[in-house]
């Protein structure tokens, strides 16, 4: 063994399930030189969903090492930014960090220290430890341009950017961006969380490299601006590796349920291309007026569909992140008789869905998504086109690059009260699934996906990216 790669992420489940297969990508590719251990910490965040990946990942893939940090006793406040806690808990995390690299070290050479963006205050420690450091985006190379470009955009503004209601800001390589649509946690100068992203973005063109889950074909516009140097012109920026699309292994999560068998069993009855899914992400959360208002819009589409509901937690038609799970009551939430009215074309399953194994099942012909970058990745992959309707973090300017310059997705538009009434739902989704855009985006998501699987082939852009950086670490 030549050496150990370290990952370290933060405890939400789409960075760590992200990371997760970065380590699995290392191993596939050098397990006979590289060993992998991937540094875990205590969170306020932490979910029973992140505990159970961790656990069964931990069983079930003995080839990576799980190292546990200590504990740190730190409280959420009401009146800070998830943001701005994780922060300082990353920070406080230091000493820790230092004293795992230095345990590491006493039995194998460690050759790199890869951080997930947010864990970058642990820069510092690689540095003084002499220890090579690497970024990882497991977001796109959209992300990555606002990351690296956000120091320069906060030069040019005192004011924060919900207040600039009519103002486009502009990215290297990406289309104009409204300044309200950026995400959440830099939307608010005065949080302590958009300093925190500040930090962030002047600590990426320190590293060795930066490696950014998507592929050259999908981002080719914002990849060569931000490989040419346009969004830090005035330092070098490091080499970026695009090695995508690392998606979720669908057997990386251990649920076995009769509903989700349910679920897959259903898709395989339905027609070809038949099937609109609608999925929000783990965290996606609507009101129950929202909820009413999907549920009328679907009904009246008379499309197919598989609808996977959380729990409404609020009135609020803004508030659309929670990290609580909470088993909803469909009665209570759905319009009377709906699931009787529907049951013939329609399935609502409740809290989760195996997304990577619906998104792939032949019935599925259109994805009603949050524009998280895991799901764009998976229905890009399974070559499925897309309804977009962001709901936080930086959702919004993926859904705007989507539509607007990947072509790959419609865009679902709220009304001024916040809500997406039931006649947008039913025009969009019957869009999707029967008009001839529907058809042009469908067949363009055939030959993207065609592309993500090239990507990987023998001689393609990521096996090429992903085979300097292996480089990079071992010679």
């Amino acid at each position: 063994m030549e050496g150990t790669i370290v990952l370290y992420p933060i405890m939400t489940i789409g960075h760590l399930v992200s990371m997760v297969e970065l380590g699995n990508l290392i191993l596939r590719q050098y397990h006979h030189r590289i060993s992998v251990t991937i540094l875990i910490t205590s969170d306020p965040f932490v979910t029973p969903e992140v505990t159970a990946f961790l656990r069964h990942n931990s069983k079930t893939t003995p080839s990576i090492t799980f190292h546990h940090l200590p504990s740190l006793s730190i409280e959420p406040s009401p009146n800070r930014s998830r943001a701005a806690v994780r922060g300082e808990l990353i920070h406080l995390n230091n000493p820790n960090v230092v004293h795992a690299l230095q345990t590491i070290s006493e039995t194998s050479t460690i050759r790199a220290l890869v951080l997930d963006f947010f864990c970058a205050p642990a820069s510092t420690v690689a540095s003084d430890l002499g220890i090579p450091t690497y970024y990882y985006i497991p977001a796109g190379a959209i992300f990555l341009s606002f990351l690296l470009y956000f120091p320069t955009i906060h030069n040019q503004t005192t004011k924060s950017f919900k207040q600039l209601t009519t103002t486009h800001l502009h990215f290297p390589g990406l289309p104009p961006i409204w300044a309200s649509h950026m995400p959440d946690l830099v939307l608010d100068r005065d949080d302590q969380g958009y300093y925190y992203t500040l930090e962030i973005g002047s600590s990426l063109p320190k590293s060795k490299g930066i490696i950014v889950n998507t592929f050259e074909s999908l981002e080719s516009k914002v990849i060569k601006a931000i490989t040419d140097g346009l969004c830090i012109p005035d330092v070098p920026t490091p080499p970026v590796y695009c090695i995508g699309p690392l998606i979720d292994s669908p057997n990386s999560h251990s649920v076995e349920d009769e509903n989700i068998n349910q679920c897959l069993s259903w898709l395989d009855a339905q027609p070809s291309r038949s099937v609109v899914f609608l999925c929000f992400g783990s965290r996606g959360v609507f009101s129950k007026a929202q909820v009413k208002e999907i549920a009328v819009g679907l009904e009246k589409s008379g499309q197919r569909f598989l609808w996977v509901l959380r729990k409404p937690l609020s009135e609020d038609n803004d508030k659309h992140f929670s990290l609580v799970s909470k088993d909803p009551d469909l009665d209570v939430l759905l319009p009377e008789g709906f699931l009787e009215r529907t049951h013939d074309r329609g399935l609502v399953v409740k809290e989760w869905a195996p997304q990577v194994e619906v998104l792939n099942k032949e019935s599925v012909g259109g994805f009603v998504t949050h524009c998280g970058w895991n799901s764009v990745l998976e229905a890009v992959s399974a070559g499925v086109p897309m309804e977009a309707w962001p709901l936080y973090a930086e959702q919004h300017m993926n859904r705007t690059v989507l539509v607007e310059q990947m072509k790959l997705g419609m865009p679902i538009e709220e009304s001024e009260d916040g809500i997406v009434n039931a006649a947008e739902v039913e025009k969009r989704v019957r869009a999707l699934m029967e008009s001839e855009e529907g058809r042009v985006l469908r067949e363009r998501s055939r030959k993207t996906k065609e592309e993500a699987m090239a990507a990987w082939s023998e001689g393609g852009s990521s096996m090429i990216a992903f085979t300097k950086l292996a480089d990079s670490w071992i010679y």
